[in-house]
C-alpha cells in the first residue's frame, strides 16, 4: 500500500521567469521564506516559502507558460524514498527517473524521485535527509 509510505504534501513548485517579483507576490500573502539557494552552477534561483503548513518551491526558469496550470509538480513527503521507488517501478507507473536524485536543499539534502500522472502531471516522492 502506498499509504504506509506517505506522510502527507510536502511542497507544490512553481516555475518563474520573474523569481522576484514571484517572491514579493507570496510575501504579500503572508508566505515567509525558510530556505534559498541556487542550482545549475549558480545560474537558477530556488526559494522554499511557508505559511503555516502551505510550501511552495519557487524556481527560476527561462520558459514558463505564466497561465493557469503553470504549476510543475506536487511533492508528497515520503519515509523511505528507497522502497518506495522500488515498488512504483514494479507497478504500472510511469517512473520518469532511473535512479534517486539528490538535491542540497535544507540541512542535510533531500532524496526524491518522480512520475507522471495520466494528464502529464509529476508527482514527486521526497524524502528530506536527517541526520542519524
Amino acid at each position: 500500500m502506498l499509504i504506509n509510505y506517505i506522510n502527507g504534501l510536502q511542497h507544490i513548485g512553481i516555475p518563474t521567469r520573474s523569481f522576484e517579483s514571484t517572491i514579493k507576490f507570496y510575501e504579500a500573502l503572508d508566505f515567509e521564506i525558510v530556505f534559498q539557494t541556487t542550482i545549475d552552477d549558480g545560474k537558477a534561483q530556488v526559494v522554499f516559502m511557508q505559511l503555516y503548513d502551505i510550501v511552495i518551491e519557487i524556481y527560476e526558469v527561462d520558459v514558463s507558460s505564466n497561465r493557469a496550470g503553470a504549476i510543475d509538480h506536487i511533492a508528497i513527503d515520503v519515509e523511505d524514498v528507497e522502497s518506495l521507488f522500488e515498488c512504483m517501478k514494479r507497478k504500472d507507473y510511469k517512473v520518469l527517473n532511473d535512479e534517486i536524485q539528490y538535491l542540497p536543499f535544507f540541512e542535510n539534502g533531500v532524496r526524491f524521485f518522480t512520475i507522471e500522472g495520466p494528464n502529464g502531471e509529476k508527482i514527486e516522492f521526497n524524502q528530506i535527509i536527517t541526520k542519524e
